[in-house]
C-alpha cells in the first residue's frame, strides 16, 4: 500500500470540513448572533495509529477504508451542552455529506467517564481519478469535555491504554465534575451570552473610535 496516496483524500476531507465548519461560525458572527461553535480543529490519524487500531480490532488491511471510521477526524468545541445538539442539527441539514452513524456519549457516557457526541459521515472527495467517498468522524463536545478528554488521551498514551486503577477512579470523578460544571454553566447561559455581547459591542465601538 502506498501510504501517501492512501492518506491524501483524508487530509483533503479534514481541510474542507474545517473550512466549512469555521465558515458556519463566521456566519453567526456576521449576523450578530451567538455561535454554538467555539473553535474547530482537525487531524488525520498517523500511519502508526491506523496500523495499531486495525491490528487491535482485527481489521484486514484491505478493509481499513470501510471499517476504520476516524482516520479523518474533526473536532467541534462548544461552550454549552445544548450547543452540541444545535451543531448536530445543523450537520443534519447539510447536503454536502451523508451522516451514516451517530454516537451520543453525552446522555450515555463511556465507562471511563468520556463524554462527546460523534457523527460519522461519508464525504465525497474530488480526486484526479474522480469522486471518492471517504469516512470521517466529527466529534462535538464542550470546553470542559475537551479538557477532560485531552488529559485522558495523554494518560492512555503514557500507560499504553492500561491506566492504573487509582488514576482511573480520579479520572471518572473529574469527568463527573466537568459535567457538573457544564450543567451549572448551562443554567446561566443567557447571562453569559449577554455579557459576551456587551463586551463585543464595546470592543467594536473601541475599534471604530480608533479608526476615526
Amino acid at each position: 500500500m502506498n501510504w501517501d496516496i492512501f492518506i491524501a483524500p483524508y487530509g483533503q476531507v479534514v481541510d474542507e470540513l474545517k473550512v466549512k465548519l469555521k465558515g458556519m461560525r463566521q456566519q453567526f458572527e456576521y449576523e450578530m448572533e451567538q455561535s454554538p461553535i467555539e473553535f474547530v480543529t482537525g487531524r488525520v490519524k498517523p500511519r502508526s495509529s491506523i496500523i495499531e487500531k486495525a491490528r487491535r480490532k482485527a481489521i484486514n488491511p484491505e478493509n481499513i477504508e470501510k471499517e476504520l471510521q476516524d482516520i479523518a477526524g474533526v473536532r467541534v468545541v462548544c461552550q454549552f451542552v445544548d450547543d452540541i445538539y444545535a451543531v448536530v442539527d445543523m450537520l443534519k441539514n447539510r447536503h454536502d455529506f451523508t451522516i451514516v452513524e451517530e454516537k451520543d456519549y453525552i446522555s450515555r457516557k463511556k465507562e471511563s467517564g468520556y463524554r462527546s457526541y460523534h457523527v460519522i459521515i461519508e464525504y465525497p472527495v474530488e480526486t484526479i481519478h474522480g469522486e471518492k467517498i471517504v469516512l470521517a468522524e466529527i466529534q462535538i463536545r464542550t470546553l470542559a469535555m475537551n479538557f477532560w478528554a485531552t488529559n485522558e488521551h495523554s494518560l492512555n498514551y503514557k500507560y499504553a491504554g492500561k491506566i492504573p486503577t487509582e488514576i482511573k477512579s480520579r479520572l471518572k470523578r473529574a469527568g463527573e465534575a466537568a459535567f457538573r460544571l457544564d450543567e451549572e454553566m448551562s443554567k446561566i447561559k443567557s447571562e453569559i451570552q449577554e455579557a459576551q455581547k456587551v463586551f463585543l459591542r464595546k470592543e467594536d465601538q473601541k475599534n471604530h473610535n480608533k479608526k476615526k
